[in-house]
């Protein structure tokens, strides 16, 4: 399921080539044909994400909001600008599996450096992928929920879980239900939300940061890494954990999320080498300190890496550094 790096991602690709034009929606599936019709025509007048959701407006007045849940994905083509990080990927940038190179140095050159504006394809979900370029518009490929197009770009969404035309008050109601996303709730009065709202439950940590009304955003990959950075035992009841330690987790989460919606990447561990921190970039393998890693040998004591299931989801850490 794409974190909250991802989404955030997303909102930008429709605030740079979405917002501020006229758009015409369709649903080539026909499973939300009555909610594009509500749109079609319309100008996107904002876009915006919050934890793992994100929510387009459209003439000021009324809302899309999309979940992409475990399955769903964004494909956008025409003229757009793929970052660099994205371009260099081997495989859907941000995703727990993915593998990629790093752009050199003379890529900045290239028609997939930064501010290249070109005909393609680029797919957007927990990884992206930037395709060959494709006639525009493109013939609806697969099941695809809902189409978003411009006269100079065009977005198709496929497997949501969640696909809705929303009031305002709607929205404002599903976005109040959240916990706090720090690039929307940034300063004291989102830590302090957060803070107040791990610290009045006995649920273990571990459950509590993937839990979206506690703290919006945060998956298995930053949640595994988060609680590792802070030493922290991912079965402590947040209750317990002390308020200095989860300001910490805040600024730290505060951190990862702004570096993984720079990169395209969640990159979690400080301090590489050049020649470290590239090759982090370009393989899983080398960007994590224990998500994945079970069995293997901790990067900081040696003890073997333990997964074990927590709410249905692999719960990664070391028992030696964490306890």
């Amino acid at each position: 399921m794409p974190e909250g790096h991802s989404v955030h991602r997303i909102a930008r690709q429709f605030q740079s080539h979405f917002v501020g034009k006229t758009v015409h929606a369709s649903s080539p599936q026909g499973r939300f044909a009555g909610g594009a019709k509500e749109i079609d025509g319309l100008e996107m007048t904002d876009a915006k994400a919050v934890g793992k959701q994100m929510f387009l407006e459209f003439d000021h007045r009324i809302w899309l909001k999309v979940h992409l849940g475990m399955y769903g994905a964004w494909d956008f083509a025409g003229d757009l600008t793929a970052d660099a990080t994205t371009a260099s990927a081997n495989g859907r940038m941000g995703q727990t599996n993915q593998r990629g190179t790093v752009l050199s140095d003379d890529a900045e050159a290239s028609n997939t450096s930064i501010g290249a504006p070109r005909t393609t394809r680029l797919r957007m979900a927990e990884q992206e992928k930037v395709g060959e370029p494709t006639p525009f518009p493109p013939e609806p490929v697969g099941a695809v929920r809902v189409r978003l197009l411009t006269d100079a770009t065009s977005a198709d969404l496929r497997g949501p879980t969640a696909c809705e035309v929303l009031q305002p008050e709607e929205v404002a109601a599903t976005i109040a239900k959240l916990g706090p996303d720090p690039l929307v709730d940034g300063g004291r009065k989102g830590e302090q939300r957060f803070v107040d709202r791990v610290r009045s439950k006995p649920t273990p940590i571990g459950l509590l940061l993937m839990d979206q009304t506690v703290v919006a955003g945060i998956g298995n990959v930053y949640r595994a890494e988060l609680l590792f950075r802070a030493r922290l035992d991912p079965h402590k009841p947040g209750r317990d954990v002390p308020e200095e330690l989860v300001r910490a987790l805040w600024k730290d989460w505060t951190k990862l999320l702004k570096l993984g919606v720079k990169l395209g990447q969640m990159m979690t561990m400080d301090g590489l080498s050049k020649k470290k921190y590239e090759a982090a970039l370009a393989r899983r393998d080398d960007r994590h300190w224990v998500y994945h890693r079970e069995g293997k040998p901790c990067r900081v004591c040696g003890t073997p890496i333990v997964m074990e299931m927590a709410a249905g989801r692999k719960l990664y850490y070391c028992p030696t550094d964490q306890t």
